[in-house]
């Protein structure tokens, strides 16, 4: 089986930003991903629901890939979300982001009709035969609308040589707990869901996919410092901090609510892109209340 990549800690979600025409800023992008690097996360992940990946051009998509990748030089793992409708243009994505660098790439399984497991299953062999990275499985069933049991996470596990890591979002803590049993503690799983991080982290989760690193990287670092180094009365302090502003921007909407953040904060990222639509006034307002550090 592949070794997955010394992938853990603070999975940084990068947003995408939009200049003036409309189209991707690559300079802006490099400029957020270096601030993201120097904050000290562990990792980067571009083009997951934060990067707005599905409302982007095929070119669109390789040019965040290139400019990601470019950015990080080897500093930290780039993870790739390279999930798509079709397996074909999935297998597209994924070899394209395994030809310009990246360390892995994330699959989140996407249709409009209810996928079966035996259909999942197949959509994950074809990717991982395409690719030589490492894949990390990504269950969001509320974006994705299709939604993989620990069962068929730990098959494909089992199945297929490059699946090395699961990323969990639907914030089930006893989906994790169950992926840990049934596979002896050898699959690496990383929290997806803001709220369950305290609790994700503590049951042993090897990360913390998130986009709160774009607007308070210091504490989303020091929580998970302190739950590596046991302190968990800290830790438990240090979340309670963060809190609302992380059950804040997933209400909101991620590339709406830190977009709106990032402005506030100093950058102009551009708006998310339609039919997202930018923060209003009230949530301006409760997001800059929000923002203290």
């Amino acid at each position: 089986m592949t070794p997955a990549p010394p992938i853990h800690g603070i999975i940084a979600y990068p947003i995408t930003p939009f200049g003036a025409d409309g189209g991707v800023d690559t300079a802006t992008l490099a400029v957020l991903v270096e601030k993201l690097i120097a904050a000290g996360v562990h990792a980067i992940a571009p083009l997951g629901s934060t990067g707005e990946a599905a409302y982007l051009t095929e070119g669109e998509f390789d040019s965040v890939v290139d400019t990601t990748v470019g950015t990080v030089d080897h500093r930290v793992p780039v993870i790739v979300g390279a999930g798509d409708l079709t397996t074909a243009n999935t297998v597209r994505r994924a070899r394209y982001a395994q030809r310009a660098g990246a360390d892995a790439v994330m699959i989140l399984p996407v249709s409009y009709w209810k996928l079966s497991p035996r259909e999942i299953a197949q959509h994950y062999a074809t990717v991982g035969a395409a690719v030589d990275i490492p894949i990390m499985a990504y269950n969001n069933p509320a974006t994705s609308g299709i939604d993989m049991s620990p069962e068929l996470l730990v098959q494909m596990f089992n199945d297929i040589d490059n699946l090395t890591m699961v990323k969990e979002s639907t914030g089930d803590l006893g989906r994790m707990l169950r992926i840990k049993e049934l596979t002896g503690d050898t699959l690496p799983f990383y929290n997806g869901s803001n709220p369950l991080i305290l609790d994700a982290l503590t049951a042993g989760a090897s990360g913390w996919c998130t986009a709160a690193p774009n607007l308070r990287p210091q504490p989303c670092l020091d929580l998970y410092a302190a739950t590596r180094a046991g302190d968990f009365a800290a830790a438990k302090t240090i979340y309670d901090d963060l809190s609302p502003l992380l059950r804040f921007i997933v209400a909101g909407g991620l590339p709406t609510t830190v977009k709106a953040g990032l402005r506030l904060l100093g950058s102009d990222v551009g708006d998310p892109r339609p039919p997202l639509l930018p923060l209003d006034e009230a949530g301006l307002n409760e997001l800059r209340s929000l923002l203290v550090d």
